[in-house]
């Protein structure tokens, strides 16, 4: 019977480079393979069925990545058991590798991951995206991260969840429990989970007060608003987006992270990705807003984000800095950037007769037909620029102090 474990671990860990390549033999086809440039490789030799091969342990040495002279061994007698059962240990050996990266590609850490990167960060605004990928990092990839996906049970998300809801945050705990169903439903769609466990956690978390904007929504409280943004005093591109904010009525931060690249100015329109809708949208532009950007173009323009930040041309002014400017203008706890959408949404509807279908279109919310189809982006577009347009002559008659500004008026519905 050959002799086996020849090999010492001094005589192992003293073994010196040579001018050629030479092997240090441990028995049982087992050898380290020293290299002349310093290289120490674990090798075993055998055949399977008649043909020799051979099967790369690993590199000698000691710790993390390392394969040391008993694991080396240990290598060996695994493959020697491989061989008496009819198995290949190369094949074995590849199969498991294999496995083991499919594994780690199906860990609800890598396909939410995957999720952020090739889907979420195209269908939102930046700002949105960071927000989620955040949120998955701090409440979620700690504790379900290294778990496959497919086997994560509703408990297991619910625990998770339950500990955000514990530091008071229960509108945060909802918004991840909505973000981690959209992983799962892509984890499905791709072939690595058969269900979304999120979505039999319905009613299991607790409800948050809802929170409205502050917002002005009677007709007599505008002007001295508007005349008061026309008074301010800040940066030039702080204040076109502030002039911007009541005639648009786009959310906050698609207002901030607007890029130029996305206007044509001539055809008076900005077509960009909602933030909270997988559908894009054009905004059809009145000429107040038209001018106020061509003239913010010469600054600013004619790439980069119309509104930069004054730090650098790389960032947006920050999500602080309309509402920041409405409490300097004496509107704190009255009116905030967001409210500006109450406000246009309110005075459509009830002062100037406009249908539902054109403003939440505009406002970007899901719009349905029927038959219970999304409307595309194109859609009520003519409306919604005579719609635009009325709207800013309303807010120009309203600011100059005209009474009875509009008188309510009646539009046909829409089928």
């Amino acid at each position: 019977m050959a002799t086996i474990n020849k090999l010492t671990a001094t005589a192992v860990r003293n073994a010196q480079p040579r001018e050629k390549t030479y092997k240090l033999s441990d028995g049982g086809g087992m050898y380290l393979e020293v290299t002349p440039s310093g290289g120490m490789y674990w090798r075993l030799k055998y055949r399977f069925h008649g043909k020799e091969k051979r099967l790369a342990i690993g590199v000698y040495g000691e710790g993390a990545g390392k394969v040391s002279l008993a694991q080396a061994r240990k290598a060996r007698d695994d493959a020697k058991e491989l061989l008496a059962q009819g198995l290949d240990p190369s094949t074995a050996k590849r199969l498991a590798k294999e496995q083991g990266r499919a594994a780690a590609e199906s860990t609800f850490k890598a396909v939410a991951t995957e999720w952020l990167e090739h889907i979420h960060k195209h269908e939102v605004v930046p700002a949105h995206y960071a927000r989620n990928k955040r949120r998955l990092e701090r409440d979620i990839f700690p504790t379900l991260g290294s778990r496959p996906v497919g086997d994560i049970t509703p408990p297991e998300l619910l625990d998770c969840l339950r500990k955000v809801e514990k530091r008071g945050h229960l509108e945060t705990a909802s918004r991840i429990k909505t973000v981690c169903g959209q992983v799962f439903r892509y984890a499905i769609s791709i072939g690595k989970a058969q269900r979304d466990p999120a979505a039999d956690l319905r009613g299991t978390l607790r409800r948050g007060k809802t929170q409205h904007f502050a917002a002005i929504t009677d007709p007599r409280e505008i002007p001295p608003l508007l005349r008061a943004i026309d008074g301010y005093g800040g940066t030039p591109v702080v204040v076109a987006a502030l002039n911007l904010s009541p005639l648009l009525f786009v959310r906050p931060g698609e207002l901030r992270h607007a890029c130029w690249g996305d206007f044509d100015l001539e055809a008076a329109t900005w077509s960009f990705q909602p933030s909270k809708n997988a559908d894009p949208l054009i905004v059809p532009l009145p000429r107040q807003a038209v001018q106020i950007l061509s003239e913010l173009h010469g600054l600013t323009g004619p790439d980069g984000f119309v509104f930069p930040s004054v730090r650098g041309p790389s960032r947006p002014i920050s999500d602080s800095t309309l509402g920041a400017a409405l409490d300097v203008l004496g509107y704190k706890n009255r009116m905030t950037a967001h409210g500006f959408r109450a406000m246009a949404r309110t005075i459509l509807a009830e002062r100037l007769g406009y249908p539902p279908e054109y403003i939440e279109q505009q406002l970007a919310h899901k719009v349905r037909d029927a038959n219970g189809r999304a409307y595309n982006r194109t859609k009520f577009l003519e409306q919604r620029r005579e719609m635009l347009q009325s709207w800013a002559d309303y807010l120009d008659a309203l600011r100059e102090g005209a009474d009875n500004v509009v008188p309510i008026r009646v539009v046909e519905g829409v089928g």
